[in-house]
This record gives structure tokens, sequence and C-alpha cells, in this order.
């Protein structure tokens, strides 16, 4: 991940020690910078002509997003004449804390300023976050690093690409997008393309690249003993055609068509393709175009490959949600288990993926819309050991899924009457407080 960006402007008004105001703004821009944040720095600003020099200095630098460091009390207009410059970037509104000397607190009245700008930027719409220190307290440097990974994920969906085998598998409405809304709302461009790219490329794939991939697989893999080899090399012979078209399209994110596509006209699933793409960006089946997008927000935001899951029961103290056949590796508790695909609509051929998923902490979250109008679902809870269950429909054995029986922290009544889509996502932690920083960002609201 490219390093995160910052702008960095410290006001202090002109009627305090000047000595101070500097001492305090140098003392958060170098914790800024151990802590790793690379800076675009300008000296402390305290009146118009200070705010015009530091625009200059910021005007056409790269950077994620906008810090007003409040060393001391400062004049409104002042800040506003630097933000109204950089409107289209992220703003982190910051006060500085007092400290004791002498046995007394001093307080450079930074939560004055902070006070007269938080609304102040509400009101203007401005895309912000506002934060402060107590005195006497280190630095709040967590919490801008934090907002630095909200305002860095937001940039880079702006240039995300999504690529989409097929389009509306089994014709899912919540599935579905509208093209130009998400570029214009959230930044992804999706495109499509067709199966039959995926075959041609196929034929073309090296007989020794797959048989090289698929003895590094099997030290990695634990493979069930009646998996047949050849289900495996044809996995591993879509897989490279698909990371083919993947490099073609510049993609960051992959949905496949897999009811009506794969299993329908290859008779093969694609479950141990998606396994393997999951490794190295967001992956998910039947043309999950804004899950495809909710994954890419939690892999910008937190590194984690999040898990697909679909609803499957609901109880009076817990969901049972699981995965049919695909979880990506990071998500696993162990080795990945690779079991025969046999039983199920008709398939007698293929491997899927029945490993264990990881339990522990967890935000469930999902991104759906309503017309131009973009929601986010979120909850959280713990996952558990799910009890052995099946689905409907699988020839005896069937298999005993990947999947999660999810303690909400929330009534599941709650959950029930707000769920958005049968397909949600798994974050491994707690991360509500960047999820909610990102949707204020991005306008997108919160449920």
């Amino acid at each position: 991940m490219d390093k995160i960006k910052a702008g960095l402007v410290s006001f202090g008004c002109i009627s305090y020690p000047r000595e101070i105001i500097e001492k305090r703004s140098e003392k958060a821009r170098q914790e800024l910078e151990n802590a790793g944040l690379e800076l675009i720095y300008t000296p402390p600003v305290g009146t118009i002509d200070e705010a015009d020099r530091a625009i200059k200095d910021l005007m056409g630098k790269d950077f994620d997003f906008l810090i007003l460091c409040i060393a001391s009390w400062i004049e409104t207009p002042i800040v506003i004449r630097v933000t109204d410059y950089f409107r289209d970037k992220p703003i982190l509104l910051w006060g500085l804390g007092g400290y004791t000397q002498n046995g007394s607190l001093v307080s450079p009245a930074s939560q004055a300023g902070t006070s007269g700008l938080r609304w102040t930027l509400e009101a203007m719409g401005y895309r912000f976050k506002y934060i402060y220190d107590f005195p006497d307290s280190p630095m709040s440097v967590d919490k801008v690093l934090s907002f630095g990974k909200v305002a860095s994920t937001a940039k880079r969906l702006r240039s995300s690409r999504v690529g989409m085998m097929g389009y509306a598998d089994m014709g899912l409405y919540g599935c579905m997008f509208d093209g130009m809304s998400l570029r214009s709302k959230i930044g992804p461009e999706v495109e499509v393309f067709d199966m039959l790219e995926i075959v041609q490329k196929m034929e073309k794939v090296s007989q020794k690249v797959i048989m090289n991939l698929l003895e590094e697989k099997k030290k990695l893999w634990d493979i069930n003993p009646d998996v047949q080899e050849e289900a495996l090399v044809n996995a591993i012979r879509i897989y490279l055609a698909v990371k083919e078209r993947i490099n073609e399209g510049g993609y960051n994110a992959i949905s496949i068509k897999c009811v009506e596509g794969m299993k329908k006209y290859m008779n093969f699933p694609p479950c141990m393709i998606l396994t393997m793409l999951s490794e190295e960006m967001p992956a998910i089946c039947e043309d999950d175009a804004l899950g495809a997008v909710t994954q890419l927000i939690i892999n910008y935001l937190t590194g984690q490959s999040a898990p697909y899951v679909e609803m499957y029961e609901f109880m009076e103290d817990r969901i049972l949600v699981g995965i049919c056949g695909f979880v990506p590796p990071g998500a696993v508790e162990g080795k990945v288990c690779v079991a025969r695909y046999a039983g199920w609509g008709g398939l007698s051929e293929g491997a899927m993926n029945v490993s264990k998923m990881k339990t522990g902490s967890l935000t469930l979250i999902r991104l759906f819309s309503k017309g131009d109008n973009y929601k986010l679902h979120m909850v959280t809870g713990k996952g558990l050991s799910p009890r052995r269950w099946e689905e409907l429909g699988w020839e005896p054995p069937a298999p005993f899924f990947p999947g999660l029986e999810i303690d909400l922290d929330t009534p599941v009544e709650d959950f029930a009457q707000k769920v958005a889509s049968q397909h949600y996502f798994v974050v491994y932690g707690d991360y509500r407080e960047e999820i909610k920083d990102l949707c204020k960002i991005l306008d997108i609201e919160l449920v």
C-alpha cells in the first residue's frame, strides 16, 4: 500500500507567543512523521497573508487529506481562507490540548477555535472529522492515522476498477448496479467481460505453468483423497486465464458468474478459482458488483480479503451464515481444505473449498443502493464455530460449508428488518469508526 500523505496546516492566534505556537506545531509534525505519515507542511498560520502563503505551499501537491492543526485560538475566516482552496479533500479538524506549567493549567484555547469551526465546516458542506486532545495527554496520533486510512481509501476507490465475468447471475437484483451513480458517488468503474474470453484464453495456458502451480498448491492445501487431479488442473487453468484478463483490465477486484455461468455452461464450479484469486485481490461470485465494492472498501481500510457470507438461518439469539464452497485463505483457520464438488445442480466434477473460518470479534457490512442513494448496513458481533449443518439439495454426505454462527451485538429482529442482501461481508475486528468516517466522506447513509 502506498504511504498515506497529508497536507498539514497549523493555526495559532498572533496574540499568543509565536514561539509557543511554533513549538506545539512542530511537535505535532514530528509525531505524525515518526508514526509513518508523509506530510506536506507549511509554517503556522495566524493571519490572512500567512493563509495565502500556506495555500501556495500546498497548491498542486498530491495528498490524501488536509489536517487543520489548531494550536491555539484562531479566527474562523483565516482557517476557511485555506480550506476553501481544498474543498475536494477530506479534512481533519484537530484541536491540541493545553498543558500544565508551574502547577497551573495553561490553555491556548484551541478548543475555542475548534468549537467555532466544527459547525462552520458542517454547515458549509465540508467532508471532515473532528478530534481533540485532552490537556497533558498524548497527541491523538492514532486517530489521525486512522482517518488517513479512510481518506486514502476514498481516494483509491475513485481510481478502482472491478472486472465482472457476465452480469446478473440468477437475476439477483441486489447484486446489480447503476454504472453512472456508482462511478459518480463512490468511484469504482465496473467492466463486464464475456465468459468466451476466458474460454479462449484457457486454450493458450501453458501446461507446464499449470503443473508447477499445482505442485505448489498441493503443499499448501489439505486435499481430500476423492478430489480428482483433473479438477484441480482445470481450476488452475481457468484461474490463470482469468488472471490474464485481470491484468489486461487493470482490475482491483473480480466477480465471476457462477450458477448461470460457469456451472451451467462449463459444468465446473468457480470455488477454487475464486479461492486462488482471493489471495491477490477481493473476489466474489454471482456477479455481485456492490459486493465487490464492499470488499474493496474493507481491503483498502484494513488490508483484509473479506469473505462474503450468505444468510442461511435467523435464530433467536444469533444468525447462521455460510459460503457455498469458497472462502479467502486469509479468513481460514489452518490450511485451506479442498473437497470434491459433487451432488448439487447436476455437477459431478470439480473441487470446492470447505475450510474452517476464523472466529472472534467481527464487523458485518454490506453496501447497497436505492437509485443513486447509497447506503451501508453495519453490525458487530462475535463469530462462533457453527454446529453441523448442511444446505438442502446436496447428495449425501452433504458438504459442511465454511460458516459462522454470529452472536450479534444488536437484536436479530433489528438486523433482519434492515437486511439488505443475501450477501454480507466479514471484517475481523471492530472497524465501526473507520467505516462510519468513510460513509460520511462518501455521502453514504449508514444504516
